[in-house]
């Protein structure tokens, strides 16, 4: 083994190696992760099957809900957006902070302190979402102004528009535009992806005219994905249903354990993987245990 070889090992070794001691916990809080993560790719596996349909009728909506700015509008036809499933408007905070385009940067400093939040909406006199303003925002002026730093006139593309941005004194200076906003009527699993996909903790819900109505944190789109054990084995007793004829669902036995799922009892062959087929297409079940015996 050469030297190369020897270093990617050791690193591969070293990436193994949990950099602090797993909590009692670590298990527990993993596998919810895993649950959250399955729950997204859900619905962006969704979302990309919808976005291959063609369009179809709009479907009218008398509330201020709808799909995500970042969605597809095509429906199947007769669909409801979002039906049966958690919507934003069940989850976000209402009232949410916000603060006004032309707020001095340490009056905004203040604000973000006050409200416990990493970033907040900035609005303009009529409640439109402009943009989104950062503790990184903040940080990127002070650092600026202490290290005295300034680009040259060859530097970097990025790094002129980070110290133009840098010298501002407004919130609608240093703000991020245009910000990324979710609609009240989109679906958890729909703002979950829209989150990741742009790296926020937090969005903006704004109603069709782009005025702020409140804000949803990733934290309460976790909660709303991942259901309890209770929850789950409901929707999997639904689903077995569906698949087991009547004289064999007698011998089925499900049991539902931190969203691992386990099904027991001896059905025909074909019908007991149909059923392990459909459970594991739950989002947020982690495991499927098959124990099913077949004859």
């Amino acid at each position: 083994m050469n030297q190369h070889q020897n270093f990617s090992t050791g690193a591969d070794a070293r990436r193994s190696v949990p950099t602090r001691p797993w909590s009692p916990g670590e298990t527990a809080r993993q596998d919810r992760l895993v649950r959250y993560l399955g729950a997204v790719a859900a619905a962006a596996t969704r979302q990309a099957g919808m976005s291959e349909q063609p369009p179809s009728a709009p479907v009218s909506d008398t509330s201020s809900g709808g799909a995500p700015q970042a969605a597809s509008s095509s429906r199947q036809p007769g669909s409801v957006p979002g039906a049966g499933l958690p919507l934003v408007r069940d989850v976000m905070e209402v009232p949410a902070a916000s603060l006004r385009d032309d707020l001095p940067y340490r009056a905004i400093a203040r604000l973000l302190a006050r409200e416990q939040a990493g970033a907040v909406p900035v609005v303009d006199a009529e409640d439109r979402v402009v943009g989104v303003v950062s503790e990184s925002d903040l940080l990127a002026k002070v650092a600026f102004e202490a290290s005295g730093h300034r680009p040259g006139p060859v530097g970097r593309l990025r790094e002129r528009r980070l110290h133009g941005k840098a010298r501002g004194e407004t919130a609608a200076d240093l703000m991020t535009s245009p910000a990324i906003t979710v609609l009240p009527g989109a679906t958890v699993a729909e703002a979950a992806w829209l989150a990741a996909l742009s790296r926020l903790r937090r969005l903006p819900v704004t109603d069709h005219e782009g005025r702020l109505v409140g804000v949803v944190g990733r934290d309460a789109l976790l909660q709303a994905l991942i259901r309890d054990d209770a929850a789950i084995q409901a929707e999997v007793e639904d689903r077995i249903r569906a698949v087991c004829p009547p004289g064999d669902l007698k011998a089925v036995e499900v049991t539902v354990h931190d969203g691992v799922v386990e099904l027991a009892g001896r059905v025909p062959s074909a019908t007991g993987a149909r059923m392990v087929a459909e459970v594991e297409e739950i989002a947020d079940v982690v495991e499927v245990k098959n124990l099913l015996t077949t004859g």
